[in-house]
């Protein structure tokens, strides 16, 4: 599975490491994501997502059906 939230669309970055003698080797920033389960109560099935901890409190904030519907129209999640 792809480190990308299905919920926010949230991906690894890429930047520098700076040392204390200023010389730049590349990294990756990763999103924080994590396995979770939410219930769907419209549907009465339990659904398996890869989640941000951002997309986590977006879920909370406006409800699984309705970011799973935002996420799809983005094209974070293909149900």
């Amino acid at each position: 599975m792809s480190r990308i939230c299905q919920i926010t669309g949230k991906k690894v970055i890429s930047g520098n490491n700076v040392s204390h003698s200023n010389i730049k080797t590349k990294r990756k920033f990763h999103a924080n994501l994590q396995d979770k389960k939410f219930f769907n109560p419209e549907t009465g099935e339990w659904l398996h997502l890869r989640v941000s901890a951002a997309g986590i409190r977006t879920v909370n904030k406006i409800g699984l059906s309705e970011a799973l519907k935002r996420a799809a129209e983005k094209g974070y999640y293909k149900a």
